[in-house]
């Protein structure tokens, strides 16, 4: 086989930028949409026929599915990245390692978590917020859900590799056929069937299921390059670089699975002294982060689309197409977060009464955090696109410190620091703030990058 690629034969490096992004985006967001739609479809049946304490026993094992998430992008991302940016260079064989140990790597660790999880269920749980009303919910749902993992974290980290490989479509069609088997069987096993929080569990896992089997028959006709069972063999080398530029994804995940536990805990207990109770704002929290989802899976899918065309880019040193596409990127998500904005700040009502029926203090709280904790959506956009960028052109550190500014090193101490002086509010108000800090230190970063490559003074990082 031939280790040197023709570069420019590949459309990336000639095709209209504006065209590559909607060829990649558009089935890279539909795709993220309808991932968002297991989560969404969840609460919407469970808080229509389980109710409120079925809502928060979905926001507690949330991190669980964050956690997965991770672990897909770490691999998935990682993958599709060198690989991406190895085809930029010409370097065929390698690009082959990188897709082959991406793929292996993404099974082993799927079925280690599942197992890891089974066995510390419920301590889990308690660490995630469950109070005692909501943990039968809980171990009912997750437990079943757990046995997903395997596939929600291959499907996740491979489509990636679908995606890198020119094939966005049929990446993005492998999510939908697992999620309207999905919300199909959601609908009979909940409503038809009455099995309330297992039911929606099952309908979960074999969509899941699905998905995986979509994935799996693409990879044996991998495009770019046969996947044969050398390419599968684990190496340290393609283990490290795999992990080098995938762990500016798995930071973002894991802030958000560690800011989830943080808030759930906080909300539990400063609800306890308010007006609210515990499970109002948990129930609420987690409604909320669903719909944020939606809006961030427009966000996180240009960005993953824009991922190819960064890497490739960078790779060939085709510098100016690489800073158009970031610049595109950023107002294409600017403009959608700022629909999102208007959203949330006009209709909290009508958002939060899709999830069922509460008291008149449900909707108080719902509606007053929406408000306040999304108050600065509209600058949302940048922080998730300029890491990503980081990561696509081979900047691992500052990637993965960009994905690190909003949850941890923002939003994580003003969600414990703020309630102290605020009592439950303080958390809505911490939101707000680390979207506006991320924001910024986001654009700082980036603009010295971009102020390089438009010199093509490129700045090698070690």
């Amino acid at each position: 086989m031939d280790d040197k690629y023709d570069v420019s034969q590949n459309p990336l490096a000639t095709e209209n930028i504006g065209k590559l992004i909607m060829k990649f985006a558009v089935p890279a967001i539909i795709s993220m949409l309808v991932g968002a739609l297991y989560n969404i479809v969840d609460q919407i049946f469970i808080g229509q026929s389980v109710g409120m304490l079925g809502n928060a026993a979905t926001n507690v094992s949330f991190p669980l599915t964050t956690i997965s998430t991770a672990i897909a992008l770490l691999i998935g991302v990682g993958s599709a990245s060198n690989f991406n940016l190895e085809l930029g260079k010409g370097n065929k064989e390698r690009a082959g390692y990188i897709a082959g140990n991406g793929v292996g790597l993404l099974v082993i660790l799927g079925i280690l978590l599942s197992i890891i999880i089974i066995i510390f269920l419920k301590p889990l749980l308690n660490a995630f917020g469950a109070t005692t009303e909501v943990m039968p919910y809980a171990i009912t749902y997750t437990g079943i859900t757990t046995l997903g993992i395997p596939f929600l974290v291959f499907s996740t980290g491979a489509s990636t590799l679908v995606r890198a490989d020119g094939s966005p479509t049929y990446a993005m069609f492998s999510v939908i056929l697992g999620a309207v088997l999905y919300v199909v069987l959601d609908y009979i096993f909940v409503f038809q069937f009455n099995m309330g929080m297992a039911g929606a569990a099952w309908a979960t896992v074999i969509g899941q299921v699905a998905s995986s089997i979509m994935i799996v028959v693409y990879l044996t006709r991998f495009k770019t390059v046969e996947l044969s069972k050398k390419y599968l063999r684990i190496g340290k080398e393609y283990f490290l670089a795999i992990i080098s530029l995938g762990m500016a994804s798995f930071f973002n995940q894991m802030a958000m699975t560690v800011v989830q536990i943080a808030m759930n805990n906080t909300l539990t207990y400063y609800g306890s002294l308010s007006k609210y109770g515990s499970e109002i704002p948990l129930a609420s929290v987690g409604i909320v982060s669903k719909v944020n989802v939606v809006f961030m899976a427009f966000v996180i899918g240009t960005s993953i689309g824009c991922q190819p065309i960064n890497g490739f880019n960078y790779g060939a040193k085709n510098y100016e197409r690489v800073r158009k596409t970031y610049l595109t990127a950023i107002t294409i998500t600017t403009t959608i977060a700022t629909i999102a904005f208007l959203c949330f700040q006009l209709f909290p009502r009508q958002i939060i009464g899709i999830f069922g029926d509460g008291s008149p203090e449900y909707f108080d709280f719902a509606i007053k955090y929406i408000r306040i904790y999304m108050l600065l959506t509209f600058a949302n956009g940048i922080q998730p696109v300029t890491s990503s960028f980081f990561t696509s052109i081979g900047k691992a550190t500052r990637g993965t410190v960009l994905s690190l500014t909003r949850q941890i090193i923002f939003l994580l101490p003003l969600i414990v620091i703020f309630p102290i002086f605020f009592g439950i509010e303080g958390v809505m108000y911490a939101g707000s703030i680390a979207d506006g800090a991320a924001a910024i230190v986001a654009l700082l970063l980036v603009s010295i990058e971009i102020r390089s490559m438009t010199s093509e003074k490129i700045i090698t990082e070690v």
